[in-house]
């Protein structure tokens, strides 16, 4: 286990060996690959009593234009720059550009983090 910033020498050039193993609260998870398809979202417990909505797939998205918020219908992923491998699988995450019914937009929140998919219009 690594904790970042911290280096793993110690002064004299020595290796800095980890204390302990990792606590649950500190474990990692799967990324959640939201596909464009049929809505299925996934309830997840996070710390502090809360709880994640998980969008697993979705095709709605609330798409803000000039004259306020709309919802569209999602076609297709045109362009991730998260990853070139997710255009092909149709995956969207922050900052990936969806073809929809209102035109192309560039997705604004986190689909896989808070369940929704909100985008912006592309001139």
């Amino acid at each position: 286990m690594k904790f970042q910033g911290r280096s793993t020498r110690k002064r004299t050039g020595g290796r800095r060996r980890h204390a302990r193993n990792k606590r649950r609260h500190e474990l990692g998870d799967e990324p959640t690959e939201t596909e464009v398809g049929e809505q299925k979202l996934k309830f997840v417990d996070a710390r502090g009593g809360t709880e994640k909505i998980r969008a697993v797939a979705t095709d709605v998205a609330s798409v803000a234009t000039d004259d306020g918020t709309v919802a569209a219908e999602i076609e297709n992923v045109v362009e991730n720059p998260a990853n070139p491998n997710y255009i092909r699988r149709n995956i969207i995450t922050k900052g990936a550009v969806v073809a929809t019914s209102e035109g192309e937009a560039r997705v604004t929140s986190r689909p896989g983090q808070d369940g929704q998919v909100n985008a912006e219009l592309i001139e």
